[in-house]
């Protein structure tokens, strides 16, 4: 989704390598996806389950936000 779309990054993080990641983020077993620092799931995901899984985040966000100044990035999702 990164490759196709520029409102989409990606990070991929080695926790052997970045130990505080994976404190910060509590990873007890991967693979784990976090959406936005906001949104955390373990274990292989489809592109459906992956998708449904931003949109409700981003959604989450946009109602979170209402009334707040635009910060220019609504709709964006980073996946770590």
């Amino acid at each position: 989704m990164a490759l196709e779309s520029p409102k989409v990054r990606a990070d991929v993080v080695e926790v052997q390598e970045f130990p505080y990641l994976a404190r910060l983020y509590g990873v007890r077993s991967v693979p784990m996806t976090v959406i936005n620092n906001k949104t955390a799931f373990v274990g292989g995901a489809n592109e459906d389950i992956l998708l449904d899984r931003m949109l409700e985040t981003v959604e989450l966000e946009r109602e979170n936000s209402a009334g707040e100044d635009a910060t220019g990035d609504e709709g964006q999702a980073t996946l770590l």
